[in-house]
């Protein structure tokens, strides 16, 4: 699971994102990237959609919106799955204490979503998704 190969629009699975967060971490990342943006709102449609595709990255929220599930705790979980360890995950969160403890569980350096449009943001989604 890496970056797409020239001619294939990279693919990201976005978890636990609220309606309007989903909708502008979406366009962003398809007008930006032409990324293709699926939905997962907890672990097991998370892990569903892993099992059937193949992503670029997963973006976790800090706090899954659907239950207020902690998205460190989905992070363990799919890095702790020898068969999705290697896909990218960023946490998106503007906490610092968040995004170290999902550094911490194997996490890429994420963004908080004030920040999904800042340049260093964009850097580090341009190294994932080219």
């Amino acid at each position: 699971m890496s970056k797409p190969t020239q001619g294939e629009s990279p693919r990201v699975l976005n978890v636990g994102q609220c309606n309007f967060d989903h909708r502008t971490i979406s366009e962003h990342l398809a007008g930006r990237f032409g990324a293709q943006v699926d939905r997962a709102h907890g672990l097991d449609d998370a892990r569903q959609a892993l099992g059937q595709a193949r992503y670029s990255l997963v973006l976790v929220n800090r706090l899954l919106d659907a239950d207020g599930t902690p998205g460190v705790d989905v992070v363990k979980a799919i890095k702790s799955d020898a068969a999705l360890a290697s896909v990218p995950i960023m946490l998106v969160s503007n906490f610092a204490d968040a995004q170290e403890a999902a550094r911490a569980a194997g996490a890429e350096p994420g963004f908080g979503k004030a920040e999904l449009t800042n340049p260093d943001t964009t850097t580090r989604l341009e190294a994932v998704l080219g």
